[in-house]
Order: C-alpha cells, then structure tokens, then sequence
C-alpha cells in the first residue's frame, strides 16, 4: 500500500468499526411487551402475561428483572382506579406472568419497566387488555 491510500485506509476501518459497534448494542426502543392473551377474566385472581420481544429479531427475551408494574382502568377514562400487582413464577421463557385483583370489567392498561441484560436502559410498554365478566 502506497502512502497517499493509506488515510482513505485508515477511515474506511475506522468507520467500519464505529458501524459495528452501534450495530451492536440494542436500545430499550428494541423491545416491546406484548400480551399473550387481551382478554381476561375480571376477578382477584386474575392471570395476565406478557412477553417480552426483542423486535429485531422478534424472539422473546428471558431473564429481565420486571421492576414497576402499574394496572389501571385509563382506557375506560379511570385512570385513578388502580390496582395492585403481583409478580408470578415464569413457566415459559420470555414469558412474564402477574396477578392482579382485576375489580370490575372493562379496559385495563398494563404499564411494565424492566432491565434487559446488556441493555443500559429500562425498557418500558404499556398494554391494553379487557377484563370480561
């Protein structure tokens, strides 16, 4: 190699290395919570499930630490009347399970945080599901 290529060179690494490097990493807009299933029996006991993909590749991703959940009635305009959740045993990889005292019937919003490993950012979604009588 001449020295007059070697600049062109030496960017044409350099910027193959700087591509890759971002090609890398994914960011938390990457993921997103889906429901398994909209529809859920209202009750005290009821089950909701969500899974988390990594939209890139659309396959679940396992091992997240779900941090903040939030259920409340926002769809049907309610979006004070809240309720609590609880985290359940995962049965399926990828697969996120909750219970939660679904009061009344209606639309319900699901908001979900959680740290991905390798992903310095908290990713975060929000579901709508409706509770049947």
């Amino acid at each position: 190699m001449n020295k007059r290529n070697y600049p062109t060179a030496a960017a044409a690494t350099l910027a193959l290395l700087v591509a890759s490097a971002s090609g890398a990493f994914a960011g938390a807009k990457d993921y997103e919570f889906q429901l398994v299933s909209s529809e859920v029996k209202h009750g005290p006991q009821a089950e909701v499930a969500v899974r988390l993909v990594d939209k890139r590749t659309g396959t679940p991703v396992p091992d997240a630490v779900v941090f903040t959940t939030r259920m409340d009635m926002a769809p049907d305009g309610m979006e004070m009347m809240t309720t609590s959740v609880e985290n359940l045993p995962a049965q399926e990889p990828g697969v996120y399970r909750f219970r939660s005292n679904l009061s009344m019937a209606g639309g319900w919003r699901f908001k979900v945080a959680a740290k991905v490993q390798g992903e310095p950012e908290t990713v975060q979604g929000e579901v709508v599901l409706k509770a049947l009588p």
